[in-house]
């Protein structure tokens, strides 16, 4: 790995006005980073007004989630190489204006194909905001202590997103309308515009040799693309349909070829030396692995709080409020922690957390609460993954060159956006599949729909809590960085005014 001097502007990093300026600017780009994850989430609930407003048939509405899920994951490794290439700053402010007019596009929607074409363009300018965005918080916060808060902020905003979308989509839906849930990123992403030319310090990409590896672009983006959309086809065609297998076989196989290019290419699209790093892997596999139950846990207790205890839309959303509640509170424990104690206790600590909230929420049984049974594994889940995220985007960028923090920044995005992806899939099928064989071996019972929809919650959560226990052995072998090692922000970097 080459190294070298960083060069900063004069009292760049020391004065304390320097400072003020860092954390508004972390203020910008968190908020940039919360648009971005809680847009795959916020219309899940207003899922139905649109599909009846617009006249969007059974068979399409899933394009609504797919059209923003598939684009994003798919272009985000080309994503985050761009911001290397052309400057995180400048990519971000593309991504920022780009999301703002795919939103209003979306939201003022008149026919189906205007709001699938708003939210695949959504889509793709996320894949330039999120690499951008980590990248920025890795290469603006150098400092041990103040990297450890800062990635805090920014993972507690990643890992509570989702939850956000779900409450603020409950209440757009319910106090406005559908089209609310797109058109309020406009002015969010305007604003941040506003302070991220006003306070995000401009970067100075490193001289690049070399033309763009487009072979790598090309079979990463369409590899990715395949994957993402075979899992999506999974959950309608099921798992062993030919269109679910040929894509996800068309998709591993385009991504083999992207290793491979990868290997000989000599400007490389993605370093192979970046995740090769053991600490990096390591936290590369947690982040598939985590949200595959994370996804999975939001949709089908969503499901549970409208269906079978008849929450309303404002209901259902505010029922998750506790989660970012309980994200921000360990969060902030974790990043005061993470510089003393390093980050495999904490991604342990995390992981169990996890485990045991999943493990309560499928006891889930007819006539139960939501304060004796839903809310403590909320919480529990919650104060687990606040740490876990803290400590897995940290170590993700562990000693990153700054020349590759944005494509390194966009495969953490790439493996969070399939594991969600495959946990969409996954354990909703098992979750549809359980319910029907419930009913059919139970037909004579009382409420037997109810309890057969209970016992597919059930079986998605103890899969779910299946998954987070495979990140334990993953997190104890691989995860092996100590303190004053881990926190050390890139060595080459280059800061303009």
């Amino acid at each position: 790995m080459t190294t070298g001097t960083a060069t900063l502007a004069p009292n760049e990093t020391s004065s304390p006005a320097s400072a003020s300026r860092r954390w508004l600017a972390l203020g910008v780009i968190a908020m940039a980073q919360l648009m971005v994850v809680l847009d795959a989430t916020i219309v899940t609930i207003s899922l139905p007004f649109a599909q009846q407003d617009l006249g969007i048939s059974d068979g399409n509405r899933q394009w609504v989630l797919t059209a923003y899920t598939l684009i994003f994951g798919g272009l985000l490794l080309l994503g985050g190489r761009l911001a290397d290439y052309l400057g995180r700053r400048r990519i971000f402010l593309i991504g920022l204006i780009g999301f703002a007019a795919a939103s209003a596009l979306a939201g003022l929607a008149q026919n189906t194909a205007e709001l699938f074409a708003g939210r695949g363009l959504q889509g793709a300018f996320g894949a330039l905001l999120a690499p951008a965005a980590l990248s920025l918080v890795s290469v603006t916060f150098t400092e041990a202590k103040e990297r450890a808060r800062a990635f805090g902020v920014f993972a507690g905003v990643s890992a509570g997103g989702a939850a956000i979308g779900l409450i603020v989509g409950g209440a757009l839906t319910e106090y406005a309308s559908w089209r609310w849930c797109l058109l309020v990123n406009t002015p969010i992403a305007l604003l941040a515009f506003a302070g991220a030319m006003a306070f995000v310090i401009k970067d100075i990409p490193a001289p690049r040799t070399g033309g763009y590896d487009l072979p790598g672009a090309i079979t990463a983006t369409l590899g990715l693309v395949s994957v993402v959309y075979g899992f999506s086809r999974a959950a309608d065609d099921g798992w062993g349909a030919a269109s679910t297998l040929s894509l996800l076989g068309v998709g591993v196989a385009l991504l083999i070829a992207f290793v491979a290019i990868e290997r000989r290419s000599a400007n490389p699209l993605l370093p192979l030396r970046i995740p090769g790093e053991i600490n990096r892997g390591g936290s590369f596999l947690v982040a598939l692995i985590t949200p595959i139950a994370m996804f999975a846990m939001f949709l089908n207790l969503s499901f549970y709080l409208q269906i079978t205890l008849g929450y309303s839309a404002l209901k259902a959303g505010a029922a998750f409020l506790p989660f970012p509640v309980g994200i921000v509170i360990s969060a902030g424990i974790a990043s005061a922690l993470l510089p003393r104690i390093g980050p495999r206790p904490v991604m342990l600590v995390g992981a169990l957390f996890g485990t045991g909230g999943l493990l309560y929420l499928a006891q889930l049984s007819l006539g139960d609460s939501y304060a004796t049974h839903v809310l403590p594994a909320i919480l529990l889940i919650a104060l687990g993954m606040g740490g876990l995220f803290v400590a897995m985007q940290t170590t993700a960028l562990h000693q990153v060159d700054d020349e590759d923090s944005g494509v390194a920044s966009a495969l953490l995005n790439a493996a969070q956006q399939v594991g969600g992806s495959i946990g969409t899939a996954l354990l909703m099928t098992l979750s549809v599949q359980a319910t029907e064989r419930y009913a059919r071996n139970h037909p004579t019972i009382d409420s037997v729909v109810a309890r057969a929809s209970i016992h597919g919650y059930d079986i998605a959560f103890y899969a779910g809590a299946g998954f987070f226990l495979l990140t334990i052995p993953i997190i104890a072998f691989m995860i092996r960085d100590k303190p004053e090692t881990l926190l050390e922000g890139p060595e080459h970097v280059h800061v303009g005014v």
